[in-house]
């Protein structure tokens, strides 16, 4: 088979690193793809990860077999819809479901609507009213920004003032652009965060092995939220009596909410939980696999993925034994100095070769091109996902944090802290 993968980070080296182990696959193609996946894929640079019409003209003219488009812009924009119309098979939502996460006022009516657990919430699309309210509201209170925002579009406020000028960056100073046009008011939860990937056929759901992210930039939580500073899996809070009070109020139940509503999902449903005092409550929806959850959660996949994503896209998920291995991965994100705010590329990348022929460690690729005399250099915030593979969480992350020293760039900052959590478990 040849597969296009559009997309370009560390979740789509992570995807393709799983289409390779496929006897399967012939051939894959990454729509842009990065310098790290060229060593995987045929990388195709010139087509961005939202040029739709230029998906569509390369899959059709190279006879790509199966397509699997991996971010959430390009699914929001209809990609699905597009490469399906012209007759390639593709997995990931159509435009009418990707809106679970497209849209976060959306998704929190969705929950009302069908009693899925989530925090208590208002939608507004005037900031005046927005400020109105928060006169009254409760503090800590987080306010989120309707649409897509690389994942940065959620404030934390701690007081009225952090509220109200909040209220003016997201709605006023559009700083999330037009994100910022509908923005959620909600109840600020305490507890575990816990993510859990999902494969989805429409109507089963076939879960994941969990995971725990960290989002802030610095150690200790601090710093501002980033698109995730690293991850480990399984997350040792995700117990069976949470499994089992999931699977009965938040799984299915949303599976069935989209389907009831017109909007059958197909793909992957990511949910983001928070583990309160009440019991699991959904945080948000996303409407792929997460980055880096990708990198975590697929090395442990023993299942070829080809056959998992065309069960969803056929609707027999539930012929699929969707099987886990026994240990754990962790991933620690080597970023650019100054990412989320403002940081320099072009460093070259030291190190690569240390990673081949392990297959106990992975060095997957966010943020990384190839430089006019062909040397790997940095093209992100985010550069690369260390991540490794053990019997157990703390051999794991020994062996993670072993092999960020590997690697090494001008302006290489990090985490100090990935799976901290891991030591307070008895």
């Amino acid at each position: 088979m040849k597969i296009l993968v559009v997309g370009g980070g560390g979740r789509e080296h992570a995807i393709i690193k799983s289409l390779k182990k496929s006897p399967r696959v012939t051939e894959i193609f990454a729509a842009p793809g990065n310098g790290g996946i060229a060593a995987d894929a045929v990388c195709v640079s010139e087509i961005g990860a939202k040029d739709i019409p230029a998906q569509v003209e390369f899959a059709k003219a190279h006879g790509i077999d199966y397509a699997v488009v991996a971010p959430d812009d390009p699914l929001a924009l209809g990609a699905v819809d597009a490469l399906s119309e012209a007759g390639i098979p593709c997995f990931g939502p159509d435009k009418k479901a990707a809106v679970i996460e497209a849209s976060k006022a959306f998704s929190k009516d969705l929950m009302k609507k069908y009693h899925i657990p989530t925090a208590a919430y208002e939608n507004f699309t005037s900031a005046e009213d927005a400020l109105t309210y928060l006169e009254t509201a409760k503090m800590p209170i987080v306010l989120k920004a309707d649409g897509l925002a690389l994942g940065k579009g959620v404030l934390i406020c701690n007081t009225l003032e952090e509220a109200k000028a909040g209220v003016k960056e997201i709605m006023e100073d559009k700083k999330f652009g037009s994100a910022g046009n509908t923005m959620v008011v909600e109840e600020f939860m305490t507890g575990r965060e816990v993510s859990v990937l999902s494969y989805v056929d429409g109507k089963t759901i076939k879960i994941m092995s969990s995971a725990q992210d960290h989002k802030r930039a610095k150690d200790g939580d601090q710093g501002l939220n980033t698109g995730g500073m690293g991850n480990f899996s399984p997350s040792p809070f995700y117990t069976k009596e949470v499994d089992e009070f999931c699977q009965k109020h938040i799984y299915q139940a949303t599976v069935d909410a989209m389907a009831a509503e017109g909007r059958p999902f197909t793909g992957v449903i990511f949910f983001g939980l928070m583990l309160t005092e009440d019991g699991p409550k959904v945080l948000e929806y996303n409407a792929r696999f997460g980055d880096p959850e990708a990198q975590v959660v697929l090395p442990r996949m023993k299942n070829d993925i080809i056959d998992v994503m065309e069960a969803c896209v056929d609707g027999k998920l539930d012929t699929i034994d969707l099987q886990f291995e026994d240990n754990a991965a962790v991933c620690v994100v080597l970023a650019s100095d100054g990412y989320p705010v403002s940081y320099e590329k072009g460093f070259p990348i030291t190190g690569l070769e240390k990673f081949d022929g392990k297959d106990d460690y992975f060095c997957f690729h966010a943020g990384t091109k190839f430089d006019e005399n062909g040397t790997i250099v940095t093209n992100g915030g985010r550069v690369l996902g260390i991540t490794a593979t053990g019997k157990d969480l703390k051999e794991a992350r020994a062996k993670a944090y072993e092999a960020t020293e590997w690697v090494d760039f001008a302006n290489k900052y990090m985490r100090h802290d990935i799976g901290r959590a891991i030591d307070e478990v008895k």
